[in-house]
This record gives C-alpha cells, structure tokens and sequence, in this order.
C-alpha cells in the first residue's frame, strides 16, 4: 500500500487530536492542507508535507510543496522546518543544497528540524513544515455553486519534471523533450498566482498526489459540491503530453505542484484572468461548480473516491 489514506480511515485521524483550543480556526479536515492559528490579530497557517519518492531533485520539491500549500490557504510562506533521512552521506550536501536554493527562491527561513543517517532506506525522506502569516484563510472548502474553476499553468507539471529526471533513462525520446520537462522544475511554485487571487476566490487548492483530478476531487468534497471539468480545457504542456504517453500515465492523474486550482465567482472571472495574464501566468476557467453531491465530474464521468498517482506503478 502505498499514497494517502483513504477518507474514511482519516476520520480516524481527524478524531483524534489531543487537547482542544479556541484559538485553532482551522484543524484537520479532508482537503484541507493547512492549519490556521489565531496569533494576536493575525493567523499562523501551518502545513507539513512529506516526499519520499523523487529522488533526483526531493529538496527543490518539497520546499515548493509546503510553502505552495500556505499560500492556497491565503498565508504568506516565511519560515521552514526540515526533517530529513538519507540513506548514505553522499546526498547530504546536493539535499540541502537544493533545499537552501529553494527557499531563498520562496523567500523563506529554514529555522531548524532534524537529519539523520536512515541506511536501510534507499532514497532520502524528507518532511517540511510551512508557517506563514494571513490575514484573511483561504480554504478548498469554500467553492459556491456558480463559482468558475481556474487552474494556473498546466497539469502534470511536477509530474513531468519527475518523469524527466527519475525515469529519464526509461524513455527513448529526445534530450531535448526530457530537457524541457526538466525545466519544470522551475515552475513549482504558486507563490505569484494565490497572492494575486487570495482576496477574490472562494476556494485555492494545489493538486498534488493524484494529480488535478485528486485535487479537484478534494475541493468538491471539502466543499460539499460537485465540480465539472472538461478535459478539452485543462491546459497540458507538449512536454507533459510526450512524456506521459511514453510512459502510458495520465496527466491529469499525476503529481500535479506547480499549478493553482482557484474556484472564483463569475463575476470576477474576467478580473482574475487579466490580473494573471498581466503577470505572465498562464490559467484557463477549466470547469464549474455545481449545487449537489460531492463529486467530481470529468467529461461527465462521475468520480467520488480518490485515485492513486499513475506515478506509484513506475516507482512500485
């Protein structure tokens, strides 16, 4: 067994949770990635993210990974703590090479954690915790009927990059294509995008694991909607198309960092697709939301349980 629990054994999980507080706004809930404390006028937004499987550039990941879900919530990424297991020493500094880049990139403080040696692993396991500060919470629960789904850049796009590095030499294909699903890396993170669109969207959430139809699937449950995407209008990058068909996966199925799902009244629709083009970011209304049962319905193919990362079968 490999991924996320399913929802009904993490309400086990969500039961569970030691002493309560008033100051806790937000606790754990399915979809939702990050905590929100009540500190003096303010909220500290709390996420930790694990990543264990892609090796070749795990650092630069999983940094973006946990500021990028402080930022859906509305928050401001500004300090880090890192856990990390290596298998052997000679990881040590390309790790926390690729982990100081990244967070001078993000703009935020690595302020302490935990390394050690794990030998009997054969690849590092790292887990980071974001804090930053908000004024207002974001959360995936909170799309309304009526309101346009967008999505920024693309899908599959930490999914592309992995399937470039990790299983480069699984694929007979052009240096040149593996060397632009590389690139992706770059663009992992979402800082730009949630800070131009926390005040008009009623729900943010970045797809991960399992990809824009796990992350969409979560949005509609945590919102207690059904949400409606065309694959037609999901926008896919060249690179993600190739590389996902070489390797028979899905791209709307695999990691996904590095793209915003924003859920918006139609209002404002217009006003957030020219703000983001303004900014160079590419996005596209992808789909609605709908009054009913939570679900998700992808070219009218109605999902209601999670799926599995089409990625997991390439490392299992």
């Amino acid at each position: 067994m490999i991924g996320k629990l399913d929802p009904d054994r993490l309400e086990t999980v969500f039961s569970r949770t030691g002493t309560p507080d008033d100051d806790v706004v937000v606790g754990p809930a399915y979809g939702e990635d990050t905590a929100a404390l009540r500190v003096g006028e303010q909220l500290l937004v709390v996420n930790t993210d694990p990543v264990s499987l892609a090796a070749e550039r795990i650092g630069e990941i999983g940094i973006h990974v946990a500021c990028n879900d402080v930022a859906a919530s509305g928050g401001e990424p500004r300090w880090l703590t890192a856990v990390v297991f290596l298998p052997d020493g000679d990881l040590l500094d390309p790790v926390v090479s690729q982990l100081d880049t990244a967070a001078r990139e993000a703009g935020v403080a690595i302020v302490g954690g935990h390394t050690e040696y794990a030998p009997e692993r054969d690849r590092p396991l790292l887990a980071l915790t974001c804090l930053g500060l908000a004024d207002e919470y974001v959360p995936t629960g909170g799309a309304d009927p009526g309101d346009t789904l967008l999505l920024t850049k693309g899908a599959g796009i930490e999914g592309t990059a992995i399937l470039a590095t990790d299983f480069r030499e699984s694929m007979d294909l052009p240096e040149s294509l593996l060397d632009r699903g590389q690139a992706l890396f770059s663009e992992l993170s979402v800082l730009p995008e949630a800070r131009l669109l926390r005040e008009d969207a009623s729900a943010m959430h970045d797809p991960t694991e399992g990809g824009l139809v796990d992350g969409a699937l979560e949005l509609a449950v945590a919102s207690d909607v059904r949400v409606e995407i065309e694959r037609d209008h999901v926008p896919i990058r060249e690179s993600t198309r190739e590389l996902c068909a070489a390797m028979g996966v899905d791209p709307l199925k695999i990691f996904g960092s590095g793209a915003l799902l924003a859920t918006i009244p139609e209002e404002l629709v217009e006003e957030a697709l020219d703000a983001l083009d303004s900014a160079g970011i590419e996005a596209a209304a992808i789909g609605t939301v709908e009054a009913g049962e939570p679900a998700l319905s992808l070219d009218g193919e109605r999902i209601t349980e999670p799926v599995r990362d089409d990625l997991y079968e390439l490392w299992t």
